[in-house]
């Protein structure tokens, strides 16, 4: 925990309206600044205690209190050290252990997601008994989306017309087993923005879990810039939220490290998918597309990336499409990469809370950019009786108006 950051926070309050665990309790050691006081009396000498470690383990890290902030704080840099030393220091109840040792031998590895999807699918069944197990189980269970069709993309997809660009995408873990439909979107999409696409076949996770959970994320940023810089692109294209703003943390990450890593981060462009269709501008038309969208903002995307206007300036520029916002749009859904398995309770209720404003829209689709986001607001609306309103991620939409398939093929979750 770096003493100079935490200096840097005059206890001024801004943050407490926009942190998602304050808003639900109104506990100041719940809230950024609270934090904050914890993390400098740990630096001051005091232990990591388990009520210490319960209260920064209840953080989303949505790092909507870094938008907030008048004074600069990098609550998100202090945060990502805290989960460090709290998984070094603090001795977790071997359920936890349990728990986390599930989730982090089988998300960030594609092949056994792949391997485990009709289980995971079947435990959908069971997850009354699975929440009476432990609540992390059912948790698990309930956000597992609909089966959908496999879709084996080629390793290099072609730009139509004249090349503008040649980008490489990333496919991600959770977003290539249980959204395929979304990754094969975004490679039509920048094809028809005039993109060469490489998919490189043998890429990993980029360690974007880890990274949040305090875990060490070194071994996956590096083989993730080695992949990349072999596939010899310009730039590269990341459809999840969570991902790309991992990525862009890479030459902090691997700050230290010998042999030249951090400047080879730094030389990796990351771009998500809005903003890099921004910064390229249109060329492909744009057929009217008849339906009320809700467009979400990811944590990862708006506060993490600074993301917001791009994505809505795409769904905007289709004929047709009328935009509504959701109200709290600055508050966290209660996903946050791996918070709605290992704090299923608070995660539930931030759930219901963003389900309920999204439902009072109206809207037809529910958008966002971010596979974690559409399983947790997905499985909230199914909880409330209304799940009717579908989900789709911005590169659908997109790829709905470019190739004119009307607002049928926005299927439902």
């Amino acid at each position: 925990m770096d003493p100079e950051l935490i200096k840097d926070c005059v206890h001024c309050g801004f943050c407490l309206p926009t942190c998602p665990t304050y808003v639900l309790w109104g506990e100041e050691m719940d809230s950024p600044r609270g934090r904050i006081h914890l993390m400098a009396q740990h630096v001051e000498g005091t232990p990591v205690t388990p009520e210490m470690a319960g209260h920064f383990d209840a953080c989303l890290g949505c790092m909507a209190c870094v938008t907030a902030c008048p004074s600069g704080v990098r609550y998100d840099r202090l945060i990502e050290q805290t989960r460090a030393v709290v998984e070094r220091e603090h001795v977790r109840t071997p359920e936890e252990r349990a728990i986390r040792e599930l989730v982090f031998t089988l998300f960030p590895y594609r092949r056994r997601l792949r391997a485990l999807r009709l289980p995971i699918r079947l435990a959908t069944r069971l997850r009354p008994f699975l929440e009476r197990v432990h609540p992390s189980l059912g948790a698990m269970a309930e956000l597992v989306p609909p089966p959908a069709r496999p879709v084996r993309l080629p390793p290099r997809v072609h730009a139509v017309g004249r090349r503008r660009a040649t980008v490489g995408m990333l496919v991600g873990c959770v977003q290539s087993q249980f959204f395929p439909q979304v990754n094969a979107a975004t490679a039509r999409v920048l094809a028809l923005e005039g993109c060469d696409v490489v998919i490189p076949p043998r890429q990993g996770c980029c360690g974007a879990l880890s990274l949040h959970s305090g875990r060490d994320a070194r071994r996956f940023a590096k083989r993730t810039i080695e992949t990349f810089e072999r596939a010899g692109v310009e730039a590269v294209v990341v459809n999840v939220a969570g991902c790309g703003s991992s990525m862009k943390e890479y030459a902090e990450v691997l700050k230290d490290e010998p042999g030249g890593w951090a400047e080879r981060a730094a030389a990796l462009r990351v771009r998500d998918l809005a903003e890099y269709l921004v910064e390229l501008g249109p060329v492909a038309p744009r057929h009217p597309l008849p339906v009320t969208v809700a467009y979400h903002d990811a944590c990862h995307l708006a506060h993490a990336q600074g993301v917001r206007s791009q994505p809505r300036e795409l769904l905007r520029a289709i004929p047709g499409l009328e935009l509504r916002e959701i109200a709290e749009s600055a508050v966290c859904c209660g996903s946050a990469g791996t918070y709605n398995l290992f704090q299923p309770g608070p995660a539930r209720d931030l759930g219901d809370r963003k389900a309920r404003h999204v439902l009072a829209t109206r809207a037809d689709v529910l958008v966002s950019a971010n596979p974690g986001c559409s399983m947790q607001i997905a499985a909230a609306m199914r909880r409330s009786g209304e799940g009717g309103m579908r989900v789709a991620h911005t590169a659908e939409v997109l790829d709905a108006s470019l190739r004119g398939l009307g607002a049928r093929a926005l299927g439902g979750r």
